[in-house]
């Protein structure tokens, strides 16, 4: 199991400088990916921007967002984005997409909530067509740059619904749980494994999933803190949330092997504190050299 860090974009505090510091040490370390996550209505940097910057600045590390929420954005516009992105970067580009939940965040971007899943399906075939060099229609010529993965950035589905399942065997592949636990992302892939079977199509679709970590003594405070926050609209699951935090090496260690038992073929750590001795410690027990040891610990 491959294992990405998330930006501190969404984090209180967090500053351009550190968001970029934190892009340009994370390349030089062993994680997977950067990963951003998506809000309109929120003092977060627009994850599109970011991964530009970022690409700017890495070399070897993948990008994805998890997840950005495609209806809230015009199609062609965002489709020239991500070609733009995936060529700068070399195609290291994987766009994590879903249809969003939060109601002020259609408000502000004056689209109808009830209408995403229709407008999400038809933002899907565009893209398509526009990575593939097609014309968009038989008025619309073609748009370019073209990826610089053929056929576009690898798409990740995010969602529980069945017309999102339906999504990841149609456009995607391969499915994207959300912060949930591992037993309710062995859930939602399963889903997404048997409509990827019943379409016939060869292979397994890529499993990836995320959960959160803060470290140091007030880590349960500052990180609860957040969580309670950004996901307030939950009512008392936010609450839930920010108590099961892991806050130690040990728990962030329990986090990752319960995450790799379910098959998660890439596991994303999203911090919940703008520091970046955050990324100094995540990294420090998940090198190479600690890995081996915990290892030979447990064994004996």
């Amino acid at each position: 199991m491959e294992i990405g860090i998330g930006l501190p974009t969404m984090l209180p505090g967090a500053s351009g400088a550190l968001v970029l510091d934190w892009a340009r040490k994370a390349d030089q370390g062993s994680f997977s990916s950067l990963t951003v996550i998506d809000r309109v209505v929120y003092p977060n940097f627009e994850p599109m921007i970011t991964l530009a910057a970022a690409a700017g600045l890495t070399r070897r590390i993948r990008l994805i967002t998890s997840v950005l929420l495609a209806p809230l954005r015009d199609t062609a516009v965002l489709a020239k984005e991500a070609a733009s992105l995936d060529a700068f970067s070399g195609g290291r580009l994987t766009l994590g997409l879903g249809i969003g939940v939060r109601t002020d965040d259609f408000a502000a971007c004056e689209v109808d909530m009830h209408m995403r899943g229709k407008r999400f399906d038809a933002q899907l075939q565009t893209m398509r067509r526009v990575w593939d060099g097609q014309p968009v229609s038989e008025t619309v010529g073609v748009i370019g740059p073209r990826p610089a993965q053929p056929g576009g950035p690898r798409i990740l589905i995010g969602g529980r619904s069945p017309e999102a399942i339906r999504r990841v065997a149609r456009w995607g592949a391969g499915y994207i749980a959300g912060s949930g636990p591992p037993q309710m992302a062995q859930q939602g892939y399963a889903l997404a494994k048997e409509a990827w079977m019943a379409a016939g199509k060869p292979g397994k679709p890529y499993f990836a999933g995320g959960t959160y970590f803060a470290f140091g003594p007030d880590a349960a405070e500052r990180g609860g803190a957040f969580l309670r926050d950004f996901y307030g609209f939950l009512g008392p699951l936010a609450d839930t949330m920010a108590q099961r935090l892991p806050t130690t090496p040990a728990a962030v260690k329990d986090a990752i092997a319960a995450f790799e038992d379910i098959g998660l073929d890439e596991l994303l750590l999203w911090p919940t504190i703008a520091d970046l001795d955050q990324l100094d410690r995540l990294a420090d027990f998940l090198s190479p050299a600690a890995r081996d040891l915990d290892r030979v610990i447990h064994e004996v």
